[in-house]
Protein backbone atom coordinates (compact mmCIF):
# COMPACT_ATOMS: atom_id res chain seq x y z
CA UNK A 1 0.00 0.00 0.00
CA UNK A 2 1.50 3.32 -1.08
CA UNK A 3 0.84 6.16 1.36
CA UNK A 4 -0.45 9.43 -0.05
CA UNK A 5 1.69 12.54 0.03
CA UNK A 6 0.47 15.63 1.89
CA UNK A 7 -0.85 17.20 -1.33
CA UNK A 8 -2.99 14.12 -2.04
CA UNK A 9 -4.69 13.80 1.36
CA UNK A 10 -8.35 14.85 1.48
CA UNK A 11 -9.18 17.95 3.56
CA UNK A 12 -9.99 16.93 7.12
CA UNK A 13 -8.13 13.62 6.61
CA UNK A 14 -11.29 11.81 5.46
CA UNK A 15 -11.07 8.03 5.75
CA UNK A 16 -12.49 6.44 2.63
CA UNK A 17 -11.63 2.83 3.48
CA UNK A 18 -13.62 1.62 6.51
CA UNK A 19 -11.70 -0.81 8.70
CA UNK A 20 -8.30 0.38 7.54
CA UNK A 21 -7.14 1.45 11.03
CA UNK A 22 -5.69 -2.03 11.67
CA UNK A 23 -3.14 -1.36 8.91
CA UNK A 24 -1.60 1.53 10.85
CA UNK A 25 0.30 0.48 13.94
CA UNK A 26 0.44 3.57 16.14
CA UNK A 27 2.37 2.18 19.11
CA UNK A 28 5.60 3.79 17.94
CA UNK A 29 4.14 7.21 18.87
CA UNK A 30 4.40 6.68 22.62
CA UNK A 31 7.11 7.87 24.98
CA UNK A 32 5.53 6.17 28.03
CA UNK A 33 4.49 2.53 28.12
CA UNK A 34 1.94 0.95 30.47
CA UNK A 35 3.12 -2.07 32.43
CA UNK A 36 0.52 -4.43 33.84
CA UNK A 37 1.10 -5.92 37.30
CA UNK A 38 -1.26 -8.94 37.39
CA UNK A 39 -0.98 -9.56 41.15
CA UNK A 40 -2.47 -6.08 41.79
CA UNK A 41 -5.29 -6.50 39.25
CA UNK A 42 -8.89 -6.97 40.45
CA UNK A 43 -10.12 -7.58 36.87
CA UNK A 44 -12.52 -4.61 36.98
CA UNK A 45 -11.74 -3.96 33.29
CA UNK A 46 -11.87 -0.17 33.74
CA UNK A 47 -8.62 -0.03 31.75
CA UNK A 48 -10.38 -1.76 28.85
CA UNK A 49 -13.46 0.47 29.09
CA UNK A 50 -11.50 3.73 29.10
CA UNK A 51 -8.72 2.85 26.63
CA UNK A 52 -9.27 5.08 23.56
CA UNK A 53 -7.20 2.76 21.35
CA UNK A 54 -8.64 -0.66 22.30
CA UNK A 55 -5.10 -1.64 23.27
CA UNK A 56 -6.08 -3.59 26.40
CA UNK A 57 -6.37 -7.29 25.65
CA UNK A 58 -9.26 -9.19 27.23
CA UNK A 59 -9.96 -12.88 26.68
CA UNK A 60 -12.93 -14.78 28.09
CA UNK A 61 -13.83 -11.80 30.29
CA UNK A 62 -10.36 -11.70 31.88
CA UNK A 63 -7.73 -9.00 31.57
CA UNK A 64 -4.60 -10.09 29.71
CA UNK A 65 -1.88 -7.70 28.57
CA UNK A 66 -1.57 -4.73 26.19
CA UNK A 67 -1.51 -4.65 22.42
CA UNK A 68 1.60 -2.49 22.18
CA UNK A 69 1.21 -2.19 18.38
CA UNK A 70 -1.69 0.21 19.03
CA UNK A 71 -1.11 1.60 22.54
CA UNK A 72 -0.10 5.27 22.27
CA UNK A 73 0.90 5.53 25.95
CA UNK A 74 -1.73 8.09 26.95
CA UNK A 75 -1.87 6.73 30.53
CA UNK A 76 -5.67 6.77 30.85
CA UNK A 77 -5.62 3.08 31.80
CA UNK A 78 -3.19 3.74 34.67
CA UNK A 79 -5.21 6.73 35.83
CA UNK A 80 -8.49 4.77 35.93
CA UNK A 81 -7.02 1.63 37.52
CA UNK A 82 -8.11 1.26 41.17
CA UNK A 83 -5.76 -1.67 41.78
CA UNK A 84 -5.83 -3.92 44.81
CA UNK A 85 -5.50 -2.43 48.30
CA UNK A 86 -4.19 0.86 46.93
CA UNK A 87 -1.55 -0.75 44.70
CA UNK A 88 -2.06 0.08 41.03
CA UNK A 89 -2.16 -2.78 38.54
CA UNK A 90 -0.96 -0.48 35.74
CA UNK A 91 2.04 1.83 35.96
CA UNK A 92 3.48 4.05 33.26
CA UNK A 93 7.17 3.68 32.47
CA UNK A 94 9.55 5.29 30.02
CA UNK A 95 9.57 3.52 26.68
CA UNK A 96 12.89 1.81 26.01
CA UNK A 97 13.94 2.74 22.48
Amino acid sequence: MKLKGWKEVEPGAVIKEPGSAMKFKTGSWRSLKPRWIPENCINCLLCWIYCPDMAVKVKDGKREDFDYDYCKGCGICALECPGKKGKKAIVMEEEAK
